[in-house]
């Protein structure tokens, strides 16, 4: 008999039904007023899973570091739990003797579950923390340039940032105009970190737009922002932000309209800004017909806009993806610097956000308070590297490199251990990570499904899912907690993180550090105890798990009125900034002691190495962003993302004179090539992309046609096959995803995609 089980994902609340074996359907849950369709996804939970302890074949019969070439290529051998075990803590245990516990990295990258206890990364690191330390990463792929840049600037943390910009409510009542660097892409926020009750975004931009604000998008991709509330569309050449913004400023200086009283009390290096703007300090005025040169908007535009700006309640915005890019510090500094030009900083409705549409949660207004979670020990080792290094890390041991103002030395890694991601989805240039990939005598992963990572593994342990697990769930800036229930038994002989790691420490002789006695279940029951000692007015878990969620009572949504650095407008002494001048640092003293020639002290415009318009360079401009229809690589293989596919593969958008060009029809399959690799995609015509740009959005998962041969065509469509692996700067070290130039040919007889086809098992 199917069972209804309300339970949470990152992607949004769903009753799950089920018949205790397999998910039978998905329903939207009540309180949310636009559910995401991925929710439908979750059907496919026994589709593609790793059934049993797996280890590469030369790997078992050979030893560590024999024939690594083949990952990916020979086939797995199945073998029993306690086999597998014995073999990865003896192998741990080896290189921490031989080479230290520096010589392990420990890779996650945190999306792995909604809960507040299994937690893939919490429970990797609190693991490696419990055995001696690992080499960690810093950072995120999405953010790394923003969380480096940010704290320079304002002073403020990133994620403090995210959670006190300026709310919707406010947004809606106040503001005038938004002008949306990088647009707001509702699809983006039908997911956040450790799940969301509700999906408001659509609702306040429409609230937003009835009441008479009007919204610019600033981006090759029409739909980056709504279409019902997108009052104008500029298509600019992507790359050339930070030259709009640059020449926004200029006609502000230029035209009398910059807000000098808050100039002169809130920021600090105004006056180098402004000679850098003017053409004062390097003889290039930054003036609108500058930038339209480079962005290819109408000069005119770019000074209407800017004397516009200056007459209403104005927000600036700027999305996540564009510090993915060559120099990504820069556009969110000079965001920041053309905010506290126009003197709206701290007012209701002005001033800037970055990453509105991003996740859920920002500008939804929820007061943010401490949730239960897995307390991880610090980690005893502190090598790191930035979180887009992975391949450089694996390729250059010993090789120094520079991150946030200190230089570095990257560890020889023996071994790798991963547990809630997918390097071979996130990673930029898939076939030099190929390369990499081979250099450790050993990659460990825990696993629920056979993706492009896990076939490139020596050891794979089978992991439990969200649904076949119990936990807590929801995020610190959402507005419900929930008891997520195991909804279907575990698939084939697959166990939970922490039951993997707790048996490792056992044989590690770590076990009573890792578990302190206590069962999965347990913990869930001890840190909800925990967070009721802090916050009586909760309910029990008992009752938690009756009533499905609990809303917090504090917030009303709708009612939640934050307004970002209103304290420090009111009273700049009182609430100063935690930078060095207590102000905006539009100049940074501390980053221009770093001496880094692509990020000095100030905000400054870099002509990217890829771009539109570069000598040689390939036609098209590719830009990889988040698709519509999963999370990153998530659920790839589940029903929304497959019906999103043309013939299987991830769809490529492109305008329709770009494809007349090349003689492409809509549905025909396409080979995206650069020097770097190719993959085969399904075209789609839409004059919702700027000509010369192409959209491929991330996640597909990778599918080389010889999976042995580094450069091999990916038959599914994964654009990391085309990117650069290069840092944003030596400030952040930061992802570049999105900045890429591609050529696009039709083909035939392409071979069909193989991406979740399993490797080839042997039963022990």
């Amino acid at each position: 008999m199917s069972k209804r089980r309300l339970t949470v994902t990152h992607f949004g609340a769903f009753e799950v039904e089920s018949d205790d074996e397999r998910v039978t359907g998905v329903h939207p849950f009540a309180k949310d007023p636009d559910p995401s369709p991925i929710g439908r996804s979750l059907e496919a939970n026994g589709r593609n899973r790793v059934a049993r302890p797996s280890i590469r074949q030369s790997w078992l019969e050979s030893g560590p570091g024999s024939n690594n070439h083949l990952r990916g290529v020979e086939p797995f051998v199945e073998v029993e739990w306690d086999t597998a075990l014995d073999l990865v803590a003896m192998e741990i245990d080896r290189v921490r003797s031989s080479f230290g516990n520096q010589a392990m990295f420990g890779g996650s990258y945190g999306w792995g579950s909604a809960g507040r206890f299994h937690h893939a990364q919490s429970q990797i690191h609190r693991f490696m923390a419990c055995i001696g330390g690992h080499t960690n990463k810093v950072d995120t792929y999405s953010t790394a340039a923003a969380s480096t840049i940010v704290p320079h600037v304002v002073g403020t943390p990133w994620r403090t940032l995210q959670a006190d910009a300026t709310s919707w409510p406010v947004i809606a009542e106040h503001t005038g105009l938004v002008v949306a660097f990088g647009g707001i892409p509702l699809k983006n926020s039908q997911a956040q970190h450790g799940g969301q009750g509700r999906h408001g975004l659509r609702g306040w931009l429409e609230r937003s737009h009835d009441n008479g604000c009007r919204f610019v998008n600033v981006s090759p991709v029409r739909d980056d922002l709504l279409d019902t509330v997108a009052g104008e569309w500029l298509a600019a050449r992507p790359g050339s932000d930070v030259a709009v913004i640059l020449a926004l400023v200029n006609t502000l200086v230029v035209e009398g309209l910059t807000d000098n009283e808050f100039l002169d009390r809130y920021t600090v290096g105004w006056d180098d800004l402004r000679q850098y703007v003017l053409g004062e300090s390097d003889g290039i005025p930054k003036t609108p017909e500058w930038a339209a040169e480079l962005s290819e908007l109408p000069a005119a535009r770019i000074r209407a806009l800017a004397i516009e700006m200056a007459s209403t309640r104005t927000l600036v915005t700027a999305s996540w993806s564009l510090q993915r890019a060559q120099h990504g510090e820069q556009v969110y500094w000079m965001t920041m610097a053309l905010a506290a030009a126009l003197g709206q900083i701290g007012l209701p409705g002005g001033g800037f956000g970055l990453g509105y549409g991003a996740i859920g949660s920002i500008g939804n207004g929820v007061k943010r308070r401490p949730l239960p979670a897995l307390p991880v020990p610090v980690n005893p080792i502190d090598s790191f590297i930035p979180v887009a290094r992975i391949a450089d890390l694996l390729l250059n041991p010993g090789a120094e490199f520079t991150y946030d103002g200190g230089t570095y030395t990257y560890p020889d890694i023996h071994l790798v251990y991963w547990a809630g991601g997918n390097p071979f989805h996130h990673h930029q240039d898939l076939n030099r990570l190929l390369v990499a990939w081979r250099r450790p005598d050993t990659i460990v992963m825990n696993e629920p499904f056979w993706t492009a990572t896990a076939k490139r593994c020596d050891v794979v342990f089978p992991a439990t899912t969200a649904l076949e697990r119990v936990d807590i769930g929801g995020a610190p800036t959402d507005d419900f907690v929930f008891f997520m229930p195991r909804v279907v038994a575990p698939f084939g002989e697959s166990r939970d993180d922490y039951a993997v790691f707790s048996e490792l420490a056992r044989r590690l002789g770590s076990h009573e550090s890792f578990t302190e006695g206590r069962s999965a279940e347990e913990w869930v029951g001890h840190l909800w105890g925990q967070f009721l000692d802090r916050h009586p007015a909760y309910p029990t878990l008992e009752e938690l798990e009756a009533s499905g969620f609990i809303q917090h009572q504090e917030t009303v949504p709708g009612e939640a009125h934050n307004v970002l650095f209103s304290d420090f407008r009111a009273d700049p002494e009182t609430h100063r900034l935690p930078t060095p001048s207590g102000r905006i640092e539009l100049f940074s003293q501390v980053i221009d002691s770093f001496g880094y020639a692509d990020c000095p002290g100030r905000p400054t415009w870099f002509e990217p190495t890829e771009w539109l318009g570069s000598p040689g360079a390939f036609p098209l401009h590719l830009t990889s962003n988040q698709p519509t229809t999963r999370l990153h690589s998530q659920l790839d293989h589940g029903v929304t993302s497959l019906e999103h596919k043309v013939g299987g593969r991830e769809q490529l958008r492109l305008n329709p004179l770009d494809a007349a060009d090349r003689n492409i029809s809509n549905g025909d399959v396409v080979r995206v090539f650069n020097d770097r690799g190719a993959c085969l995609a399904g075209a789609r015509l839409s004059e919702s992309i700027r000509p010369g740009v192409v959209e491929l959005p991330t996640g597909a998962w990778f599918d080389p046609e010889d999976p042995a041969e580094p450069g091999s065509l990916c038959l599914h469509g994964n654009p990391n096959v085309l990117t650069k692996d290069i840092g944003t700067s030596s400030l952040a070290q930061g992802s570049t995803a999105h900045t890429c130039m591609v050529e696009v040919e039709p083909v035939t007889d392409a071979p069909p995609p193989t991406a979740f086809v399993p490797p080839r098992l042997i039963s022990s």
